[in-house]
């Protein structure tokens, strides 16, 4: 059973990726250290560029402390297998998708929307891929509890954009960069990170 509702994602993860992930564990969990601390970021500067939006600056201020409580969690396993944090590396699958975010005040703020939940969505899928590959343990309940954890992230970055956007113009514009999101996804090659 997988762990992960079925997102609107255009394409899947393939089996391979998994595999490259458990076998190639450490790295990935220094990647997944990063995108913890990007994400929390990511919410506070959604605050910093709309503080007039009052469910906005709440719940992002809500997610940056969550994601920080997971950049905790998964340094705490990194320390534990005697490894240490390396120096961020530039996210080619998120430099690639933010290309295509449009300019204009309105449109900017709506694609930052759905490019954060579709990146969401791409997490869980990936967390919970992991979460059933993993040995029972500590670490799969981690990565089962994270993977929920994405899937809610999802659901909050789309009513948010349905609470300032009509729903059909949050729609159309999401099935564009779902198209976009799964060109990217095919032309990544597989590493041991989350994206």
């Amino acid at each position: 059973m997988r762990l992960y509702p079925d997102f609107p994602l255009l394409i899947h993860t393939s089996d391979e990726w998994t595999s490259h992930v458990i076998a190639n564990f450490d790295d990935f969990l220094i990647d997944h250290a990063a995108c913890e601390k990007k994400a929390s970021g990511m919410a506070i500067s959604l605050i910093s560029h709309y503080p007039d939006r009052i469910k906005l600056v709440e719940a992002m201020a809500d997610l940056a402390i969550e994601e920080l409580a997971h950049y905790k969690e998964v340094i705490k396993v990194i320390h534990s297998r005697g490894l240490t944090l390396q120096a961020d590396e530039k996210d080619a699958y998120v430099n690639a998708f933010r290309k295509h975010v449009r300019n204009g005040k309105d449109n900017y703020f709506l694609d930052r929307l759905i490019l954060a939940g579709i990146v969401e969505a791409r997490g869980a899928e990936r967390f919970g891929l992991i979460a059933e590959a993993l040995p029972a343990g500590r670490l799969k309940q981690m990565y089962k509890a994270i993977t929920q954890s994405e899937v809610r992230h999802y659901s909050l970055f789309t009513d948010l954009a349905k609470e300032y956007f009509d729903e059909q113009d949050v729609n159309n514009r999401a099935q564009e960069l779902l198209a976009v999101e799964a060109e990217i996804i095919k032309d990544l090659p597989i590493q041991a990170k989350l994206h």
